[in-house]
């Protein structure tokens, strides 16, 4: 049972430290909207967006009022439309014509993002998945609500190379489409290492085809009550320090399974997984950076930081699975520069680098996240650090990501606003050693020998 003061605890943390469900997600598989003919592949895909998520923003509304919760974000996941477009699609501008059809449905709505602009492509590319990749600059350009993602490898198959040097084009080509507005197609796009089929977060989020027809996935955030917590236990010893932390996971996770239940009830649709990420914002006192200096670092960088990540990380994983039974997605703390102002505060002192930020997604939630980079840093490069983030994921186990801004003309030390929850992030560093020979090579990394597990 719940009693009065739990109730009394959870509105503080709504009202004071900036808990919300950050989203509200509806996968949807468009398998059924696949047809030889692209005018009614889109038009299919259309019609059935409006047909099951037509009642999606006003029921998050009408939840987020009825419980006093709020819920930032509606949004929407597809199948990945490499497979969806696979039968129509013959040019790269046809799978645009699809982007524009999902941004289209998006506007009318008024979910904020659709996922699902995707490829998977870990043990190789489809000409269908090819086409998809090269099309991506063009639909980063011409829409405003489409999120791509292309996963380029997994640990049961190892990392498709060709796939990787490709997005390192890619980005690049996204960033020079949208230099006008500071590269921010670039802030849409990710690559991904072991992407789950669930994921409700953008850009990663796309409907699996091990899902069902649809079903409601709930992405719920709470860095600042964490941080606010671990005030009250400053000083005590770890065991404490994880102690608080999973049991405010706990109680986060509890918040965001009322409303994914209530959703699932009120659409009609099958409840799916929560995913419980410390997804922080441009708002103070919602940062990921301020948990970790409360555990005890002065910046995020200083030598400490991956241990202290490393705790947090699985703190919140199990205080998520205490919670429910249906926890998911990628679970855990996420590390974005751009949306963090502790993290933007660590760069400009000095103390976070790439680098650093590197081994720090050996035990974050995902990744490399809104990093921007100089607008002259090579398509080789680019690929680089895609490659050594997905060799983390597939040694480890785990997602890793790359969601990397080369931002057209700006240079180290410069500033790119994005504004809304993507927020403002200082241009990092990148090396100027070249790996382009290392990118050119042809083929597959094959996969760790640990992946044999049959």
């Amino acid at each position: 049972m719940i009693n009065i003061s739990e109730v009394l605890e959870t509105n503080k943390m709504i009202l004071e430290e900036n808990l919300d469900v950050r989203t509200v997600t509806m996968g949807i598989s468009l398998l059924d909207c696949a047809d030889k003919s692209l005018k009614t592949t889109c038009d299919n895909i259309y019609a059935k967006l409006l047909r099951l998520a037509g009642n999606l923003v006003k029921t998050g509304d009408e939840i987020g009022r009825d419980f006093g919760v709020p819920i930032v974000n509606k949004r929407i996941s597809v199948t990945p439309i490499a497979i969806v477009g696979s039968a129509c699609c013959r040019t790269p501008k046809d799978f645009v014509r699809i982007a524009k059809t999902l941004d289209r449905a998006a506007k009318k709505l008024g979910v904020n993002f659709i996922g699902g602009y995707s490829a998977i492509v870990s043990k190789g590319m489809t000409p269908a998945d090819e086409l998809l990749i090269r099309s991506i600059p063009e639909a980063m350009a011409c829409t405003e609500r489409i999120c791509s993602s292309v996963n380029v490898g997994s640990t049961k198959t190892g990392i498709d190379m060709d796939a990787v040097r490709l997005m390192g084009e890619v980005i690049k080509e996204t960033a020079r489409l949208t230099k006008d507005r500071d590269s921010l197609g670039c802030a849409k796009v990710v690559v991904l290492c072991n992407a789950p089929d669930d994921n409700p977060f953008m850009a990663g989020a796309f409907h699996g085809v091990s899902e069902g027809d649809a079903v409601i996935n709930v992405g719920v955030s709470g860095p600042g009550v964490v941080n606010h917590v671990l005030k009250t236990v400053r000083g005590a010893n770890f065991g404490t320090l994880c102690e608080t932390i999973k049991k405010t996971a706990f109680k986060i996770t509890r918040v965001g399974q009322l409303v994914a239940q209530e959703a699932s009830q009120r659409l009609g649709v099958p409840f799916g997984i929560i995913d419980l990420s410390l997804a922080p914002t441009p708002a103070v006192g919602d940062s990921v950076a301020d948990i970790l200096k409360e555990i005890g670092l002065e910046h995020p960088g200083a030598p400490g930081t991956t241990a202290a990540l490393a705790l947090l990380n699985d703190q919140v994983k199990k205080g998520g699975v205490m919670a429910s039974s249906y926890v998911g997605g990628l679970s855990g703390a996420f590390i974005p520069v751009s949306e963090d102002q502790g993290m933007i505060d660590a760069v400009n002192a000095g103390a976070l680098t790439i680098e650093k930020l590197e081994a720090m997604t050996c035990v974050c939630s995902v990744g490399l996240d809104m990093i921007a980079v100089p607008g002259d840093t090579t398509a080789s490069t680019v690929s680089g650090i895609i490659a050594d983030e997905a060799a983390i994921g597939m040694i480890n186990q785990k997602t890793t990501a790359v969601r990397i801004i080369p931002v057209e003309s700006k240079k180290v030390g410069e500033t790119v606003e994005f504004g809304g929850l993507l927020g403002y992030a200082p241009v990092m560093e990148v090396s100027k050693f070249s790996c382009e020979a290392m990118i050119a090579r042809k083929g597959r990394i094959p996969a760790p020998i640990h992946s044999f597990k049959n």
